[in-house]
């Protein structure tokens, strides 16, 4: 065989190659540009639909006027007991983590030399 056959069919394969790899790098472009476009024309047309609400769609006060904040002090449901030492309690005997309304409804306050919520309560010097 003629080496120069070899080297025009190796030209000719190499420019194929590179032919098939570009289409098939556009079309994957042309898959991922498609559904971007279709997702903004569809984003576009649910805006001009959308416009001013109508009467009704919007919530409207209730005919007793607003509805105002309350605070009321909480205390934790208890736990239920096993009724022996040796029984547990499985999941569907336990409940919700609920809370009720405190019988003491004064808000609680720090205590004075208290540092809140960490260290001992000292003064915080060295």
């Amino acid at each position: 065989m003629n080496t120069t056959t070899v080297h025009v069919l190796a030209a000719a394969g190499s420019k194929a190659g590179v032919l098939v790899i570009v289409l098939c790098g556009l079309v994957i472009a042309g898959a991922l540009v498609w559904p971007v476009r279709k997702g903004s024309r569809m984003r576009r047309e649910e805006s001009v639909r959308a416009g001013r609400p109508g009467p009704g769609e919007h919530p409207t006060l209730p005919r007793s006027g607003p509805a105002h904040e309350t605070r009321q002090a909480r205390e934790p449901d208890e736990v239920p007991r096993a009724e022996g030492e040796s029984e547990r309690l499985t999941p569907h005997q336990l409940r919700h983590s609920a809370s009720r309304r405190s019988g003491n409804q004064n808000r609680r306050r720090w205590e004075s030399g208290s540092s809140g919520s960490f260290g001992s309560g000292g003064s915080g010097g060295g």
